[in-house]
């Protein structure tokens, strides 16, 4: 597994702005990078932050949709569809600033993936071509055992919602709101 970017946020100051303009720096050095997708990692994340305000999310869920795939952006691709992994990096990354109702459904949207799969014959079929490749790398649909094991995970009905918001956030020269429009949210979040 590639190594999780774990330097410390040297040049910024010890508050909670730090790690809101060490995520905004990301955004905009590596955000523009392809990964598979019809839209880059930052365009996706800002789609699908979009998508949770549209339906009311509350800040920390919101957060969660825009951070969902920072793993992209600490970690080494494995391949030309990113990071196969980056649930479990992005995790690690976010929460060393931020809540469990942040990390947990970013931690979690991979699995959610994977149980959608599982549990609906249709879902797989819907999927991107990118998302159909790293589900294979990500252990593909789950075992009925570890179907009961989401069901019973107290972020469960979260990580579904960022599950659908992942997979419409990815249209092609959609404007939404740009990273700056989060700031607040973010930094009220970090450190808490």
């Amino acid at each position: 597994m590639p190594a999780v970017d774990e330097r410390p946020l040297s040049g910024y100051h010890s508050d909670m702005s730090a790690i809101v303009d060490h995520i905004a720096d990301l955004f905009a050095t590596k955000g523009a990078e392809p990964y598979g997708e019809d839209v880059s990692v930052a365009e996706h994340g800002l789609q699908c932050a979009a998508l949770a305000v549209r339906d009311g999310a509350d800040d920390a869920l919101v957060i969660a949709a825009l951070l969902h795939d920072v793993g992209h952006l600490v970690e080494d691709p494995d391949d030309e569809f990113g990071v196969h992994r980056h649930d479990v990096g992005g995790a690690r990354f976010l929460a060393r600033h931020f809540p469990e109702a942040v990390v947990a459904p970013v931690r979690l949207h991979v699995a959610a993936k994977r149980y959608r799969v599982a549990i609906d014959p249709d879902y797989a079929a819907r999927l991107s071509a990118a998302s159909t490749h790293t589900l294979a790398h990500q252990g593909g649909p789950m075992a009925p055992h570890e179907v009961a094991d989401f069901d019973a995970e107290p972020h469960r009905d979260g990580a579904l919602r960022l599950r659908e918001w992942d997979d419409c956030g990815k249209v092609d020269g959609l404007a939404v709101a740009a990273f700056d429009a989060y700031r607040e949210r973010m930094e009220r979040l970090a450190g808490g």
